[in-house]
């Protein structure tokens, strides 16, 4: 790799940790470097047409300018990915410059230097990839997702376009390879180094059908229908849910384990009744609602492909239902869940249930299933995030319910952040909770 580069990756951060924390996150791991020793004589054949996907700090990004590539476009699905990349543009853009201003210089033709191109996309569509001759991707665990992002890819990139997607030896398996050989003509592995490895794919395929995702089915679970107020074992044809799921997105177009055990608690979930002297008018979304308008106000905490959001929507058709996921895949499936079934909703993309249009203190229920790995890795830093942010989010009186598994022991950390927390439901794999949202005083922290 270039000196240029190695200084860029060497000034990455983690964000938002600073990477003392032993066992914390590395800004830079031996896949990124691997990629882009791969890319580099790439990049300096053509330094056009750079498009990176699920750069985790930026160091693909980031180190793809520092070897030569002009306006790199970026697609990351998780939000918090987009802030650390942005936060580390910040801190190298010094680097960067100086380096590019050099290679101007010592050209064979010297020249100004062009500005310096990085273009991040919130959303995974066809203009990403358009023209794109340069893949770098950091390889998903989701066999799913990578179905998606190799169609696309194949679909509109340029054919000459070669994708590298890189991971962990131990995460990798030969599915992966039969996944890119649906899309591409020649795939290839690299040899191991430092436990990580390259798939290299080549020649989209022109055979390639039309793209499988997002998926769509029709959901009939008992929970589901008791959840929305449909009897059960109904046949009226508008009975159940339709839901609508990227390849990115948790459990497909299913219903996990976790969700089913949530809506099987439906009969006890609160009535969200409009204030006294609220007007019956339609809730005005998704344009601008006045979410202090006397109607209650239902959150979506972590979305997923918004089948909880759907419910909710359902079930209390006069609540102001909101939505948020970190991710765009996640987001857009709420999305799509939402029109498909003829329900509206905001739907925001923040981390923890950040940027949520309501107040503070102002939100009468909240639904979690809060995830417990991050991509590969088992995580609960997202979970007690998501629990801080349902204590701030909920009025006094507030109920938030969450489902998680059982060996997980989330009571102590939803009393501490949201009020008093009762066990509503227990099986050997899942527990579902109900805290009511309630200011703790020391003492009342003592007794526990």
């Amino acid at each position: 790799m270039s000196p240029e580069a190695d200084a860029v990756l060497a000034g990455l951060l983690p964000f938002p940790e600073d990477g003392s924390r032993a066992d914390g996150p590395v800004a830079v791991d031996a896949t990124d470097r691997l990629l882009l020793d791969e890319a580099a004589p790439l990049i300096a054949q053509d330094p056009d047409g750079v498009v990176v996907i699920g750069d985790r700090f930026g160091a693909l990004s980031l180190g793809a300018l520092a070897l030569g590539a002009r306006d790199v476009r970026v697609h990351q699905d998780a939000i918090t990915a987009e802030a650390a990349l942005s936060a580390n543009s910040k801190r190298v853009s010094g680097v960067l410059w100086e380096g590019h201003a050099r290679a101007a210089t010592n050209a064979a033709v010297p020249h100004e230097p062009a500005p310096l191109g990085l273009t991040q996309h919130d959303k995974f569509e066809p203009h990403l990839l358009a023209g794109a001759r340069l893949v770098l991707l950091q390889l998903p665990t989701s066999l799913a997702e990578l179905t998606e992002i190799a169609e696309h890819v194949a679909w509109y990139a340029d054919p000459a376009v070669t994708l590298l997607a890189g991971g962990r030896v131990k995460h990798m398996t030969h599915a992966m390879n039969d996944v890119l050989g649906a899309s591409f003509a020649q795939v290839s592995a690299s040899l191991a180094r430092q436990k990580s490895r390259l798939l290299i794919a080549r020649e989209p395929r022109s055979d390639v059908g039309p793209l499988t995702y997002p998926v769509t089915a029709r959901l009939t679970d008992r929970e589901i229908l008791a959840a929305i107020g449909s009897p059960a074992g109904t046949t009226a044809p508008d009975a159940g849910l339709t839901v609508v799921a990227h390849g990115a997105a948790f459990a497909g177009a299913t219903l996990d384990l976790g969700t089913r055990f949530l809506l099987a608690q439906a009969d006890r979930w609160p009535e969200l009744a409009d204030a006294p002297g609220t007007q019956d008018t339609p809730a005005d979304f998704p344009a601008g609602p006045d979410y202090l308008d006397g109607r209650p106000i239902a959150v979506d905490l972590g979305c997923g492909t918004g089948i909880l959001a759907a419910v909710l929507a359902l079930r209390y058709p006069r609540a102001h239902v909101i939505a948020t996921d970190r991710s765009a895949a996640a987001c857009a499936s709420t999305t799509a869940t939402l029109a498909a079934n003829g329900v509206r909703a905001a739907v925001v993309r923040g981390d923890a249930g950040d940027l949520l249009p309501v107040p503070d203190g102002s939100a009468d229920l909240v639904l979690l299933n809060p995830p417990f790995h991050d991509r590969a890795a088992l995580s609960t830093d997202a979970a007690h995030r998501m629990f801080a942010a349902a204590g701030k989010v909920l009025r006094e009186g507030g109920e938030l319910w969450t489902v998680f598994n059982t060996g997980l022991h989330y009571r102590g950390a939803l009393q501490r952040a949201v009020g008093p927390t009762e066990h509503v439901a227990q099986n050997p794999k899942f527990t579902v909770t109900r805290s009511l949202r309630k200011a703790l005083t020391d003492e009342s922290v003592a007794d526990r």
